[in-house]
């Protein structure tokens, strides 16, 4: 064991704090460039939260031609029968639809703005954590 001179400065250790982010740790909360993708990612998990109930697929409106030849449906297309709302999605790639009341509609409608929404968040998501492994991998 050799003995060191007491006026011999120690290298300082720089405190090293982390942030906890989705299954993962940030280094270096004091790294400005962290610290503010951390704030981002924050924002966009609080954002997710605020989300109402959601599905899948799209709300439509159809008017029909009924097929008789007297009717004035067969005339004139703003007299055509409806409107009707459907309600369609995928499941194993086929097409699924329903028939939907106006209630039933206007409930399905807002359910798949949410999604919208939900899918649009995840991306964000996604974008802020792709760029954080980039910037920690090219920190190795």
């Amino acid at each position: 064991m050799g003995c060191r001179d007491p006026s011999e400065k120690r290298p300082q250790k720089q405190p090293v704090t982390s942030l906890r982010i989705a299954g993962g740790y940030l280094e270096s909360a004091a790294d400005p460039v962290l610290t503010r993708y951390a704030s981002q990612f924050r924002v966009l998990k609080d954002a997710l939260a605020t989300l109402g109930y959601f599905c899948k697929g799209t709300v439509t409106s159809r008017t029909f031609k009924c097929g008789r030849a007297s009717c004035a449906c067969s005339r004139d297309p703003e007299r055509r029968h409806g409107p009707y709302f459907e309600w369609t999605y995928k499941v194993a790639g086929k097409t699924v639809y329903h028939r939907l009341s106006l209630p039933e509609a206007r409930i399905y409608k807002e359910g798949a703005a949410e999604y919208r929404k939900l899918k649009a968040l995840l991306r964000r998501l996604e974008n802020v954590s792709r760029r954080v492994l980039a910037y920690k991998a090219r920190r190795v």
